[in-house]
């Protein structure tokens, strides 16, 4: 149970306490400053505290989003602050030294709420101010200023402005024009009804899978089905955020399940469409591994760019001045928000064609579209990265390393460049990367299977991603490093399994690199919610990105294509459960924050 303590005189006819109770506050009446101190010591530590003066007028919502968002350790609104287990000790050392500054007359004539929001500031202590917007949260001195706050709460819609809050501020066309209008409805509905945001998660996840299993019958009614049933889990997939935001539910589960059930459910689909083309005759799991080989190694340069500039200082280009201009011009705003094919465009194309098509037809269409947003965004970032003068901050070179996911190999390699290193050109370390990369990939695919070049291709691999991060990551284009590390390893799993020619070692590919994947995008969630990187013994005994690169080359040398494709299902189901475990233990224990997306992923 959380306590509100009410501070100042009483005003006849005031709805804060009532408000109070509906927000899950026990409501306690302070006589003086004093008195709110001594009420303050009485709450037990563990709980959640508001000191709210009782003068407050304003709209419910207002409070709401000031006293009850679980995100933040302190929060306050005019009128009113309150503070979490984690915020208590600043809270209390604020209010006695107002207390002792102040004395008890002070509390009326102004508010010991924001006096003690002053107090903290001045300590240095952050307190979250929710954007209000057009609510109103006020502590009127006199009762024509009160007469006038009661006119402007009157005059805007409450419900209206949380349904609108409800909606993400950045969204694709898709979204924002076919889906949110009715889902944010929807997700009312949900909050009425007591149902939570992990709830409505796991109800899309469930809709995907069924909406796969459909798509693997491999009949046109089927794949009608299919699509539908994705558009439908699109919807609940925009309502279970907005139910979030809507009342304020959020919680590190929830951000951990909304983070990986979308790409579960996307990639489920993509084996589904495979499925449902063999039973056709027509094999397509080389095209759903490559979109999934993709599709991840796009997420990795959304993120690796995001890290590495998030904190820079001097962060300015010509060409983000030309991005910043283009997005004052309303057309070129949803064009280029459409382009990069977000997930509500590319889920739409991928539900309408699996429905009209064919799953071959499907996947070309997808690997096309996400080719060329691929190309765009990250001419884009690169253009961005070249001309703008910039420092990069230990931490983001922290990032960058911990989403190289760098194995003992790496590693060892690493150390032993450390000086050679620093001598080398910036454009040295992607170009490392990079070749090393294309080589290995290029080995596999063009050699015979069972060859032994694969191998030594692997570790001339491993040596150029260990001299790739035999230094911090602050060059201007080191953030290409990790996705240039996920197109080989990932690439060089298609590669290998496309020669083996056998039935079956695709698939066995397409659940490797989707264990593998899994692992990285763990890896960015745990890194943006500020909770470090995977613990160093994962990182060991999946071997790092080089490590399992050439344990897959070696498999494929040593044994039969058709061992090679037992090989790669144990190797799939290993790593898959060591991940996993390890996975949900963090998220569900550790207390980590709740990470949010306000724009909407690609």
């Amino acid at each position: 149970m959380s306590t509100a303590i009410l501070t100042g005189p009483p005003v006849p006819g005031s709805s804060i306490e009532g408000d109070l109770r509906s927000l899950g506050y026990d409501v306690r009446v302070a006589a003086d400053p004093a008195d709110a101190e001594t009420l303050l010591a009485q709450v037990p530590g563990d709980q959640r505290v508001a000191v709210v003066d009782a003068r407050f007028v304003g709209h419910l919502h207002a409070l709401r989003l000031g006293l009850t968002d679980p995100r933040f350790p302190l929060a306050a609104v005019p009128g009113a602050v309150t503070a979490q287990p984690a915020g208590r000790q600043a809270l209390t050392r604020a209010m006695a030294r107002e207390n002792s500054a102040g004395g008890g007359t002070a509390v009326a004539v102004d508010s010991l709420a924001d006096r003690i929001v002053t107090a903290l500031d001045d300590e240095g202590t952050d307190v979250q101010r929710p954007e209000l917007g057009s609510l109103v949260a006020a502590v009127p001195a006199d009762p024509q200023a009160r007469n006038e706050a009661r006119q402007a709460v009157a005059a805007v819609d409450d419900e209206a402005v949380r349904l609108k809050s409800a909606v993400k501020s950045r969204d694709g066309f898709f979204t924002t024009f076919c889906i949110s209008p009715y889902s944010r409805y929807i997700a009312r509905w949900c909050a009425r009804r007591g149902l939570t945001p992990n709830q409505v998660t796991t109800a899309s996840l469930l809709t995907a899978l069924i909406a796969a299993g459909c798509a693997a019958t491999g009949t046109r009614g089927g794949f009608v089905a299919a699509g539908l049933l994705l558009i439908f889990s699109f919807v609940l997939d925009c309502t279970d955020g907005q139910l979030a935001r809507y009342s304020l539910q959020y919680s590190t589960l929830g951000a951990w399940l909304d983070a990986t059930f979308d790409r579960a459910k996307e990639y489920a689909y993509y084996a589904g469409l495979a499925l449902g083309a063999a039973r056709g005759g027509d094999d397509v799991w080389g095209l759903a591994l490559g979109a999934m080989v993709l599709q991840t190694c796009r997420h990795v340069v959304d993120f690796s760019f995001n890290e590495a500039n998030h904190d820079a200082t001097a962060n300015t280009s010509p060409t983000a001045a030309l991005s910043d201009k283009l997005d004052s011009v309303g057309w070129t705003v949803w064009v280029r928000r459409m382009i990069v094919l977000p997930i509500g465009e590319r889920w739409a194309m991928i539900a309408v064609l699996t429905a009209l098509t064919t799953p071959r037809i499907t996947f070309y269409a997808l690997l096309i579209g996400c080719a060329f947003a691929a190309t765009y965004t990250t001419a884009g970032r690169v253009l961005r990265s070249l001309t703008r003068k910039a420092r990069r901050t230990d931490r983001a070179a922290q990032a960058l390393a911990d989403l190289a996911d760098s194995g003992p190999l790496a590693q060892g390699f690493a150390e032993a460049f450390k000086n050679p290193a620093r001598r080398l050109p910036g454009f040295a370390v992607p170009a490392a990367a990079l070749l090393g990369g294309a080589a290995v990939v290029a080995v596999a695919a063009l050699t015979d299977f069972g060859g032994p070049w694969p191998i030594v291709a692997a570790l001339v691999y491993a040596v150029t991603a260990g001299l790739a991060v035999a230094r911090p990551l602050k060059g201007a284009l080191d953030w290409l490093v990790p996705p240039f590390f996920r197109a080989a390893e990932y690439g060089t799993v298609l590669a290998l399994a496309v020669k083996a020619g056998v039935n079956g070692a695709l698939p066995a590919a397409f659940g490797l690199v989707a264990a593998v994947a899994y692992h990285h995008y763990d890896t960015v969630y745990r890194i943006r919610g500020n909770a470090g990187a995977p613990p160093a013994w994962l990182v060991r005994v999946i071997g790092g990105h080089e490590g399992r690169t050439l344990l897959v080359t070696v498999l494929a040398a040593a044994l039969t294509a058709s061992q090679f494709k037992v090989a790669l299902t144990a190797l799939a189901v290993a790593v898959a459960l060591v991940v996993l475990v390890e996975s949900i233990r963090f998220w569900v224990s550790s207390g980590a924050p709740a990470v949010h997306d306000e724009g909407e992923p690609a």
